[in-house]
């Protein structure tokens, strides 16, 4: 790439390279360079637990000589279906150092969902905890998996904590743990032992990503040793504040998403931070443990960012240690944006990725233009440009057609899916199916998914564009945008779902009155439901696919 080619470039942060040398190293480099580096600094703070990295590398070791020892070799699968516990990341480093492939389990799915990755899978080895025991119960003997491995969340709490937690476990319906599955902790107590691996970092698939298709079914993004590492290489580059060995990212998105993944975990190790844990999100505990443990990163999602901006005691609360937010996964509204720097001081960034992208490609620059709307410009090394949804010629800059985007980070293709790949990978470049535009300076702008595109009188409509508008309303809290099918009108109608702030009231005619001056008038919703909250998944992204079914049933 140069700059006289790409427009991008010369909106660069000055000390941000345009190109990086990647090595080919197997993507578990990161933990040894930084055990060596930062060996007694702190890895991961789990409540009252801590670990270093000196003794994280240990525990890794005696896992990953454990799991050898069960039978499992390289290419071999293991299921990690775990939530934010050092559980995760001590069995995710073991697996990846046997060159065996992490299978990204969310532990809150379906027994159905479950049995379908574990098919589509066939991982030898599946670890859980003692919380989830009953789904893998109930379907061990539907599924070619033979090795099962226990946790519990006491292994990583200490004194009074722990005992807590078995007081209340006494008291739970949690099954007992089958004479034939492994416990953790046990495995922990293994002897470490050498054992050669070799790793092409190019070739071999590190994790499998499960995300939806175009068929609705989950397909496994396989990414490799070298997309994964070199995702990370491209955020340090991004990110040019760096305080090595001394940063602090809380985690409270699932690891088991591959946005946590990167930017929380992998982005961490490799620059000697602290991980601080949160397996699920409560908003009290979220803003106690920014201010206990002087947070400095804490990447998220809008709904996040906004509930902390909503909190009923926020002025009283210090969130200023914060320094940098990475938000991902939906679109940013820029009140949002606006309100949550206004309280903690920080920089929040938005960012664009997904899952087979490892998954990272754009961000605005952190102390450089962010402009609004924008998800920024396309990462060092990473080209990407926007084609016409029916011919895939390229569009000059302010047209709108498809994303598609080519760079080291993307994956190598869907896992046992040959059709699926031969749709989304073409000649290098990944067609992302978001419909977008460029502007001249080389940033991007999400304008909405190809599949929610709603058609009024034969206008596109996209959700994005009439949300924005919904949040820039003081009385509004959340919003979300659904093209809803009618029988008796060939087009799809415009329907707003509305959550009020507290102690405001707001009617539809105000409502109407306020959109009739911002938006065009097939942009208009035609129906609008205020309702007590917008479903989301467990990262936050609004869930429109459950409000179009609610609408149709």
């Amino acid at each position: 790439m140069t700059e006289r080619t790409k427009p991008w470039f010369k909106k660069y942060e000055p000390n941000v390279p345009y190109s990086l040398n990647y090595e080919e190293v197997p993507l578990f480099k990161i933990l040894e360079e930084s055990a060596i580096k930062y060996s007694k600094k702190t890895a991961i703070t789990f409540y009252n637990y801590s670990i270093t990295y000196e003794e994280l590398l240990k525990k890794v070791e005696s896992f990953k000589t454990a799991l050898h020892n069960l039978g499992i070799r390289k290419g071999d699968r293991v299921a990690l279906m775990l939530p934010n516990t050092p559980h995760y990341i001590i069995s995710y480093f073991a697996v990846l150092k046997l060159g065996a492939i992490v299978v990204q389990m969310n532990p809150l799915y379906s027994k159905s969902e479950i049995e379908f990755i574990l098919k589509d899978s066939s991982p030898k080895a599946l670890i859980t905890l003692d919380l989830f025991l009953d789904k893998v119960i109930q379907i061990r003997d539907r599924v070619s998996t033979k090795i099962f491995i226990i946790g519990r969340i006491k292994e990583f709490l200490n004194f009074p904590l722990n005992f807590l937690y078995s007081l209340k476990t006494i008291f739970s319906k949690t099954p007992s743990i089958p004479n034939d599955f492994h416990v953790f902790s046990s495995l922990l107590y293994t002897n470490p032992q050498i054992i050669d691996v070799q790793i092409n970092p190019k070739e071999d698939v590190a994790v499998l990503q499960y995300t939806g298709g175009t068929t609705g079914r989950p397909k496994g993004a396989m990414l490799t040793h070298f997309n994964l590492y070199s995702n990370v290489k491209q955020l340090i580059a991004w990110t040019t504040n760096i305080d090595y060995g001394n940063e602090r990212t809380l985690i409270v998105i699932p690891l088991f998403h591959v946005y946590a993944m990167t930017v929380g975990m992998n982005y961490t190790i490799a620059v000697g931070g602290n991980i601080v844990l949160l397996p699920k999100f409560n908003l009290k505990e979220v803003i106690e443990t920014i201010e206990k443990h002087k947070i400095t990163n804490f990447p998220g999602v809008p709904a996040i960012y906004n509930a902390i901006n909503n909190y009923k005691e926020i002025d009283k609360r210090n969130l200023t240690s914060i320094k940098l937010c990475l938000s991902g996964a939906a679109p940013l509204p820029i009140q949002v944006k606006q309100q949550f720097e206004k309280i903690t001081g920080a920089k929040l960034i938005e960012g664009y990725g997904l899952s087979e992208a490892s998954p990272v490609t754009h961000a605005n620059p952190i102390y450089g233009e962010n402009r609004e709307g924008s998800i920024g410009l396309p990462l060092p090394d990473t080209d990407a440009k926007i084609v016409d949804l029916k011919t895939g010629e390229e569009l000059p800059p302010g047209k709108e057609g498809e994303l598609i985007i080519k760079g080291p980070q993307v994956m190598k293709g869907y896992w046992n899916n040959e059709e699926e790949t031969r749709q989304v990978l073409k000649d290098g470049w990944l067609w992302t199916g978001d419909i977008a535009k460029m502007d001249e300076d080389g940033y991007f702008y999400i304008i909405d998914r190809k599949k929610d595109m709603i058609i009024v009188h034969g206008f596109n409509v996209y959700p994005r564009n009439i949300e924005e508008v919904l949040y820039k309303h003081p009385k509004i809290k959340e919003a979300a945008v659904v093209g809803i099918k009618k029988p008796e009108i060939a087009d799809e109608i415009v329907k707003a779902y509305v959550v009020v702030k507290e102690g405001e009231t707001l009617t539809k005619e105000e409502l109407l009155n306020y959109l009739k001056e911002h938006l065009a008038y097939y942009e208009i919703p035609s129906e609008i439901e205020f309702t007590s909250e917008i479903p989301k998944s467990l990262i936050g992204k609004p869930l429109r696919r459950v409000l179009r079914e609610k609408d149709s049933s």
